[in-house]
């Protein structure tokens, strides 16, 4: 299929994040590189009884409706992060051609917590007592099937499960859809919420999260040479992609471009990252071809940074290898803690707001001396400058990698001006 246009632009940005459920609030917390992590009654008595949830808001009261009975917590955030994007790009589900608006939304695992309450009820009185709604409560598809009957949106409508990838895959596709003209509007994402007894103890049961109880703010440290591994936290983020100039000809206001995107798979281990690199680096590399960068055009990295001793060393190695320049580095993840599927979709924001505010946030309980990489990592406060290019990687249990690339709005490209005439912006 021949692709429509080459320039696909982010028009609408919905956040609901530990950092805070509205643009400005998260966009203030991740300057503030301030962790959110804190103790978690739901978790108490539990090796790793913290991690970084979503507070402050009654997803049910903000959804409102009698349809919230039957959605899990993670559809909730991901509707809410929808219906905010869309309203953001300036769109209404009552004026558009449903049939040419997509929906791909990342997840996990689904609602882990209604299957476990459910799995509680048939031990306890039968199968009389498993509730009617608990496969669409459950189901990994059912943020994108919500989120398509909340929008009227008939198009495509995918649930992409590449683990921690998920919300960058799913921009990724968005994108496709979009260049191969079978959609004229995307709204696409991520949304997770495994603050659970169950999955928090798999996880530190495999050394994967953080033991630093002593002050959970202090456990999440990308790139710092005393990390010990993640801190688990949820969230929700969508964005709204269209063309470029489908967007100029309706006046939408571009926020970004998203200019590039690029996957590639380790098939080395199931959940470790291939110690190499090559399986990121080669994702980097495709989202640069794709971008039609070199590698001396990126000004800042949005690092996948998980405070793990693995994932960090390895992709510090890529870094360094591919930018001998040095662009500018930060890791939201040591603020928000990883928000697992959400995590590419939630940075992926991060990256169009430090491309019009021209500031990179700082990485939260990193400084210089601890720093072990020769990194330009952004430590203690915001950097401000102009950033022009940008990529954000994202890095999956299963050996998945993408990379994204996305580009301030007027950088370096023709935009329409008028009545489609091309103007240099």
């Amino acid at each position: 299929m021949a692709r429509v246009g080459t320039d696909v632009a982010v028009t609408g940005l919905g956040l609901v994040t530990p950092a805070g459920v509205d643009e400005n609030t998260f966009w203030d917390g991740l300057c503030a590189g301030v962790s959110m992590a804190r103790r978690c009654d739901e978790l108490a008595g539990l090796p790793v009884d913290f991690g970084c949830p979503v507070d402050g808001i009654d997803l049910d009261a903000e959804i409102g409706g009698r349809s919230v009975w039957r959605m899990a917590r993670f559809v909730k955030m991901a509707l809410l992060a929808a219906r905010r994007a869309v309203s953001d790009a300036g769109l209404s589900p009552r004026q558009w051609d449903g049939d040419r608006v997509g929906v791909v939304l990342g997840v996990g695992v689904g609602g882990v917590s209604a299957l476990v309450d459910n799995v509680r009820r048939l031990d306890g009185g039968g199968a009389e007592a498993v509730s009617p709604l608990l496969v669409p409560m459950m189901m990994p598809n059912a943020a994108a099937g919500e989120v398509a009957i909340a929008l009227r949106a008939h198009g495509p409508s995918l649930a992409p499960a590449t683990a921690c990838a998920s919300g960058a895959t799913a921009l990724s596709l968005a994108r496709d859809l979009l260049l191969d003209g079978r959609c004229d509007v995307v709204v696409a994402g991520g949304a997770d919420a495994v603050l659970t007894p169950l999955v928090v103890s798999a996880f530190a049961g495999m050394g994967a999260l953080s033991r630093r109880g002593g002050d959970p703010a202090e456990a999440s440290r990308p790139f710092a040479a005393d990390r010990d591994g993640f801190v688990i936290g949820e969230g929700a983020a969508v964005l709204v992609l269209e063309r470029t100039a489908d967007a100029l000809a309706r006046d939408g206001r571009p926020r970004a471009l998203l200019t590039g995107a690029g996957s590639a798979t380790d098939a080395h281990h199931p959940t470790a990252p291939d110690p190499s690199g090559a399986g990121a680096r080669r994702a980097v590399e495709a989202a640069l071809r794709e971008a039609g960068w070199g590698p001396d055009q990126v000004d800042h990295i949005n690092a996948h940074g998980t405070s793990t001793p693995l994932n960090d060393a390895m992709e510090a190695a890529v870094i360094a290898g591919l930018f001998p320049h040095r662009p500018s580095v930060t890791a939201p993840k040591g603020v928000l803690g990883h928000t697992l599927a959400a995590s590419g979709a939630i940075e992926a924001a991060a990256c169009v707001l430090t491309l019009e505010h021209g500031i990179v946030p700082p990485i939260a309980n990193l400084d210089a001396s601890s720093e072990e990489f020769g990194l330009d990592c952004v430590v203690g406060k915001p950097r401000a400058g102009r950033v022009e290019r940008v990529l954000s990687h994202s890095f999956g249990f299963g050996g998945h990698n993408v990379v994204l690339a996305l580009q301030r709005f007027g950088t370096d490209r023709p935009r329409l001006c008028g009545r489609g005439v091309l103007v240099n912006a």
